[in-house]
This record gives C-alpha cells, structure tokens and sequence, in this order.
C-alpha cells in the first residue's frame, strides 16, 4: 500500500476512535470538519438574556450579555493591544518523568485572522493549541473534539444553556455552561489542571463605555468556587454597560486562583502567568489596580490511566439596563436581571439546578432529532432556533416580549418587533406559547389605536408610546390576526381570545376605511399596501390578498365561536368572493401576479398608509412587483396550512404556483446572476431569487428582487412540502443550509437585513409540514399524516412523540399534558375519544 495513503487511513482511524471515545451523553445532529469550523460561533444563553458563542474551535466569542450586540467582541485584558489577550480557558498536563505544559483549550486559529499589521489578529494567538479540532451540535449543545498526536489527552469543550420547551423560565436564564471533558489515553496517571481567565470588562460592551477599575473576589459559598466580577465606583450604575458576572465552579478537584495578574510591560503579564501555571497547574493570587484585570480559576486533578473526567465551568451574568430600542434616554431594562440580585446569586440558586435541567434538555432534543423528520428540515429548524436566543429577542423589565429584526454586529436592525418580518416566524408559538400569547398582548393591546391601525413597528416604552409609529402594514397586521387565531388555538385559552378580540375585530375593520386597503370591501385589497418589501404595493396582489383572505378566515372562525354570527357573515362573503376574484384575475396560469392601479393622488391614500411620500409617481408607481414571480407569494396560504384553516384559493393554482417559482426563480449557479443589492448568496451556491420575470417587467421593480435571503426560501420550501412536492421543498432547504456550512457562514446564524434574522424562523413550518401535526387546544383534536414514523410534536406548552405505524398511532409525552376528543391520521380518518388527559411519562394508543 501507498504510504501516503496508509498515513491518511491512519489518521482517519484514529480520530474515528477519537470520536467514539468521546462520546459523552449530549446528542448530536450534525459534525463539521475543522475546514468547515472557521465561523462557528453558537450562541450560549438563555431566551432575553444575551449570549457569549462558543466557536468551532473551542474558544468564546461575542461577548453580548450587555443588552447590545457584540459580533466578534472579544474583551481585551489590559496591556499591549496587538498582543490581544482575550478570554481562554487552557489545561496543564504533567506526565510523569516530563516538565508541565500547557495550552489553549483550542484548535488552530482560523486563517481569516492570519494577515495583520502586526501579523496575526487572533485573540490570543501566540498562544500552545490542540492540532486537531472538529465541532458537533444539537442546538443548544455544542461541542468542539481536541485531539494532538503529541498529547496524552483528549478533550471535548463543550457549551449548552437549558432549553424546554414549554419551561420559559428555566430557558432564560442568563448564564453558559461549559463542559470539559478531559480523557487520560496514555497507561501513566496524569495530572492536569484546567483554567478559564475572563478579564473585568464592565463598563464597556464593544462599542460603547470604556476601561474601568473593576473589582475582582473570590468567593465561596455551597460548594461554588469562583471569581464574582463587579463595577468600578465610578462606573454608572444607569449605564447599560453596568452589571455583574461571574466565574464559579462546583467540579472536584485542589482550586486555586487569582484576582489580578501581575502588571508588565510587553507581553510580561502573560508570561508571569504562564511560568506560574506551568509550574504546578496552581495559580497564586497577585494584586493589581490595573483596568480591566483578568480573574483566573484553575482546578486541579489527577486522572488515572484511560479515566475521563467533565470539569465544569459556569458563567454567568447580571445586567439590569437596556436602551428602549436605539434611544438611550430611556432605559425599559431587562426583566431577567429584576430576578436576581447580581451574577453570583444567578450561579447560586442555578447550578444545581443544571443536572436536571440538562436532561430536560437532552430528552428534547433527543426526541426531536431522533424523530423520523427529514434531516436538512431537522438542521434548519433547531439551528435557527438560536436567533431567539440572542440579542435578537429581549424582554423588559415590566414584562413583555419584543424584537429586532436581526441585528447588526454592535447594534439592533429594524426597531419594533416589525409585524411584517415576524409574520413568518413559527417557531415560538409551538415551542413557548406563553412568549407567544405575550408578543400578542403587545401587538392588540399597546400597538393598535382605537381606529385598528396596528403601528408595524411598536415604540418603547409600550405604555406611552406604542401607537407613536402610527404606520400600518397591510401584511403584518393581517398576519397579526392570524397569529392572534393560532395562539388561541394552540392554548384554548378563551380568556386570551376575549381579552383583546375587539381590536383584532378593529384591525380587520381598518381594511375597509375610507381610502383604506379594501375601501369597497369586496375581499380585494386595492389599495395603498405597505409590506415586507419596505414599499407600497398599488392594486391586487397575492402576497397582501392571500394575508387578507387568511385573516378573514380566522376572523370567521373566532367570531363564530363567540357567537357573532353577523361579523362571521360578513367574513365569510368578503373571503369567498376575494379568492374567487384572486383566481379568476390574478392566476396567470402559472402563478399569481400583481394588477397595478395606480393611486393617481397622494389624497386618495388613507393616514397612515404610505411610508415615503417622497417617492410615489402617482400615475406610475415604481417599486412594483407586477407580472413578476414572487418568491414567497403563497405565504398566506403557508400559515392557512399551519392554522388547519384549509385551501384559501384553488388547490391546483397553489401547486402550479410552487412549480413556477421552481422553474423561474430557482439558480443552480449564481456566477452570473446580476443582483444590484444585497448579496446574501452568490458566485457558484443554487438559491431561490426573490422574483424573476419571465414575461414584462417595471423598470423599477421593488428593491429586493434580484436578491436571496433565506426566510423567503423557507417559505417557498415549506409551501412545497405542504403541497406533496417534498423532493423539491427538502432541495431548497438544503441549498440554505449548504450556504451555511461553517466554512464560508456560520450555521447558527441566517441573515437577512442583520444577524439571526427572525423571518428565517419560518424553517420550524418544515417539521408542521412533514410531519403533518396540528393541535387545536380549543377543539382538543390532534392530527398527524398517516405515514408511518415516529414524529416529534409540540403544541408550546406540551410537547412529545406519535409513533404511526399499521393504520395506529401512539402518542407519548414527554413534557406538560394534553387533552385530547379527537385524533385524526390524515388520509385514514378521524377516530372520537372520550376526553382524555395525557400527562408526563404517559401514552395513548388509537387504533383507526
């Protein structure tokens, strides 16, 4: 055999072994070569909490647990800059017979940080790495495999924070757990010491703030060892860069620390602290009134030939003020940090907690990655999950849930929790329905004015200013009111749905003002239409007419079920006679395209209806899509699905309409595609672009149609699925995901107009659609497709799995309870129950 070729079987074997030996008990859905790791970087916290990312070679990044974005933020210990100390956590190994060593708990340093003006950029980069290094994940575990030839060890670093659904509170807390797992592969005992070194940066959150002289103390208390890290006297305690963290630890093991490094010129600090670390694995204290010093906890342990041992690390944090959106005169803080006193009673009431929290975890995630779901639609769901947990989503002090609609690297992107972007998401409402029932309350009780105009971008603080935006979105507010359905029937919650039902009735009402969306309330909407591509749309088209149409269906159902009878009515005409007109005069044949009717007058659009007046050409209005093929056209019809609320237009135009945007809008290679935008996909990656014109087109189309953006594809992939195309909706998700691929984007972090983009929360539609689940709390009725499998469910407040198998079906569950009156298997019919609660631990067997 060639030796080259035997070297690299080698290789493979062993980190094949590698692999297997370091198995512990966190699941994983997917494992990323170290030439796909380079931009990793998962985000660790909790639910409005802030993150730190934990990145695909083992190091932490993105400091954001300031209430600000932070991409890439690494805080700096005081010193020479170009030296770049930044947070590490590092092992010392002493074999017998050999001098200590140390090293980063890390693997290379991607290239990308290699070419600097004073030679490499990497945080820390002159510091001993691991050779080897790949990255697992089951969102929220992540974990990064160390592996050196020349060491005796072998090491996971892995990060999660606890996710349940269904348990909102015990997933936001503010802290990340790090695991290290330490394998002994050599026949000798060795002894090692593990040490995480976090400089005190309160007072500055990589943008603002600067350096201050913090205060650094070891503690103990309940068996939890570590360095609680507070605020300088002089900085602001109203400051959004005040708080608190800390670094504790309840593993086993000889700790020791420090509070301080030692002041030095060059790069002296760090040497004196290596020479120390390096002697014995133990750390002694120093003091220092530097700025921004480093605290230091080590533990020290033996193990014994082949033993593993999982050190573990928590971080946690406490950070009370938060900007209302962009203004910073007004603080609207974090409800989070109103539960606790500072970091150190995070940890304290906490890290017990995490043994049992964790399992939670595992079994739900388990349970969703071992369900029979497609496996790209798996991925696509639980990696963008993340956003939610990121800076992305945060919740005030008195209560309530808002968002951006992504984020840029040291600011929030699109104020207001913007009802058009978060329109598309489905993640939320089936893994928390209380956060979802909460966004709600703020959309129908703060954001919408005693005439139904809903502001589509809400305004903080909520109780003077929620209205002040005073635009509304045809889409968002229409969509408004279909989450405003689904929320009330995933819970059959009757007090939720009466709470605010007269201002959903409102919203809908507003359609049919004067000069209003639906001025002759015909089903149609004509008028002004602000939307999702940041214009107006002028006349009939499917993405505001099938938004309208869904409403109206759900408007019907609610009002039917509090017996007025009249508005249901009123309903029900205006949907039939909009989807049959929708057919007869927007279906092309192929797919549906937008009549423009020009508004002729700036006077002939209602208040509140028109964002930039400055660019309507009354006769011709630009910014159209026209006779184009609009990418997510069908996406009213995609939430009618998820809603059960049936075929809003004719059931064979839908499934044309997928079939065009296929055909027309779908780009094997995007070498030569001329896009005059954004570029969130191009050169040799296949996409979906948001329009393509196979006949006429504006000459000004809206802005974004040359473009690629990820939502929309989610969109257009679950529409697909819907419909029975699955070949071609799994392709779609899986050209997203090959884009995110570690290598040239990070898997955990979709963007569109910022990182961790909410629209690209549409993917939870993926696993509705395949696995066919609707759960109606008011009805007690669940449903399923009847090919055999076993599926994961979740309903936002309960959540398990349905085995279907022979014309049967068994339900477990593995979280809250369910009440049932009726399961249905699609194509197999509808079997009645007597009411029956199914709890924690607890199955049902139907046979049909």
């Amino acid at each position: 055999m060639n030796p080259l070729r035997l070297l690299c079987f080698t290789l493979i074997i062993s980190f094949s072994g590698f692999l297997n030996a370091q198995q512990n008990s966190w699941p994983v859905l997917k494992t990323y070569d170290q030439n796909h790791t380079d931009r990793i970087a998962m985000p660790v916290g909790g639910i409005g909490t802030g993150t730190i990312s934990l990145t695909g070679r083992g190091a932490l990044e993105d400091w954001e647990i300031m209430s600000r974005p932070a991409k890439g933020y690494n805080p700096k210990y005081a010193g020479v800059a170009v030296i770049n100390r930044a947070p590490f956590f590092s092992i010392y190994l002493k074999e017998e017979g050999k001098e200590g060593q140390a090293l980063l708990l890390e693997g290379p340093a991607p290239t990308k940080y290699d070419e600097g003006f004073y030679g490499s950029k990497a945080p820390n980069h002159g510091l001993p790495r691991f050779a080897e290094s790949r990255f697992q994940t089951a969102y929220p575990f992540g974990q990064v495999l160390l592996q050196d030839k020349d060491l005796p060890v072998e090491v996971t670093v892995g990060a999660f924070n606890p996710l349940i659904p269904g348990n909102t509170d015990y997933s936001s807390l503010p802290m990340a757990v790090l695991s290290y797992k330490v394998k002994n592969t050599s026949e000798k005992p060795i002894t090692i010491s593990l040490a995480g070194n976090i400089p005190n940066f309160i007072g500055f959150d990589g943008k603002e703030g600067k350096a201050y002289q913090n205060k650094n103390t070891y503690r103990e208390e309940n068996g939890l060892k570590g360095i609680h890290y507070t605020a300088g006297d002089d900085v602001d305690k109203e400051s959004y860069q005040y708080g608190t963290f800390s670094l504790t630890t309840n593993s086993e093991g000889e700790i020791s620390y420090r509070t301080a490094w030692q002041p030095g010129e060059w790069g002296n600090s760090t040497l004196e602290f290596w020479d120390d670390y390096t002697d014995d694995g133990k750390l002694e204290e120093r003091t220092s009134e530097q700025k921004n010093n480093m605290g230091s906890l080590a533990v020290k342990t033996i193990l014994a030939p082949n033993e593993t041992k999982d050190i573990r690390f928590f971080i946690t944090w406490n950070f009370p003020n938060r900007p209302a959106w962009s203004n910073a005169k007004s603080n609207v803080g974090n409800y989070y940090a109103t539960q606790y006193s500072d970091s150190w009673e995070v940890a304290q009431k906490n890290v017990k907690r995490i043994p049992d929290l964790e399992k939670q975890t595992k079994t739900f995630v388990e349970a969703f990655i071992s369900s029979d779901i497609p496996e790209i639609v798996k991925e696509a769901a639980l990696f963008n999950l993340a956003h939610f947990r990121t800076q992305l989503a945060f919740k005030t002090k008195s209560g309530y849930y808002l968002g951006w609609e992504g984020i840029k690297d040291n600011d929030g992107s699109g104020t207001g929790t913007c009802t058009h972007v978060w329109n598309y998401e489905q993640t939320i409402p089936f893994l928390f329905g209380d956060i979802a029932q909460n966004m709600r309350e703020v959309e129908f009780g703060y954001a919408t004015d005693e005439n139904g105009l809903m502001s589509y971008r809400i305004h903080l603080p909520l109780e003077t200013k929620a209205t002040s935006f005073g635009l509304a979105a045809a889409d968002g507010q229409m969509g408004s009111i279909m989450k405003y359905y689904r929320e009330w029937q995933l819970s059959g919650d009757d007090a939720f749905l009466k709470k605010h039902l007269s201002n959903v009735k409102k919203a809908l009402e507003f359609c049919w003002i004067p000069k209003g969306w639906d001025p002759d309330k015909d089903g149609v909407m004509e008028g002004s239409q602000h939307n999702t591509m940041d214009v107006e749309y002028f006349g009939p088209n499917p993405q505001m007419g099938l938004w309208y149409l869904g409403a109206l269906r759900a408007s019907e159902k609610m009002a039917n079920y509090i017996g007025d009878r009249k508005f249901a009515k009123t309903c029900r005409a205006l949907y039939e006679n909009g989807s049959k007109w929708m057919d007869e005069n927007l279906f092309n044949g192929e797919y549906y395209v937008q009549e423009i009717v020009p508004p002729m007058h700036l006077d002939s659009i209602a208040k509140g209806l028109i964002r930039v007046k400055r660019r309507l050409v009354a006769d011709d209005p630009q910014y159209q899509l026209g006779e184009g093929v609009l990418v997510d056209q069908l996406v009213g019809q995609v939430m009618a699905h998820i809603l059960d609320l049936g075929y809003l237009v004719d059931k064979d135009n839908v499934k044309k309409t997928n079939a065009s945007i296929l055909k027309y809008n779908y780009r094997e290679n995007l070498m030569k595609h001329p896009n005059f935008m954004r570029s969130y996909a191009y050169g040799n990656e296949s996409a979906l672009l948001m329009a393509d014109y196979p006949g006429k087109r504006p000459k000004q189309p809206f802005p974004y149609f040359t473009e690629v953006m990820t939502g929309f594809e989610h969109t257009a992939a679950v529409a697909m699925l819907y419909e029975g195309q699955i070949e071609e909706g799994l392709k779609t998700i899986q050209d997203i995901r090959n884009r995110y691929d570690g290598k040239k984007r990070n898997p955990f972090n979709e963007a569109e107009y910022g990182h961790h983009y909410a629209r690209s929360m549409m993917a939870w539609g993926g696993v509705l659609a395949s696995t066919g689940f609707h759960y109606s709390g008011v009805d007690k009725s669940i449903k399923f497709t009847s090919k055999s499998g076993v599926y994961f469910w979740s309903n936002g407040y309960s959540w398990g799995s349905c085995e279907v198998k022979n014309k049967s079906a068994k339900i477990n569950v593995l979280y809250g309870q369910l009440e049932l009156k009726s399961f249905t298997l699609k194509g197999l019919g509808k079997k009645k129950l007597r009411r029956k609660t199914i709890s924690n631990g607890e199955s049902l067997t139907v046979d049909f």
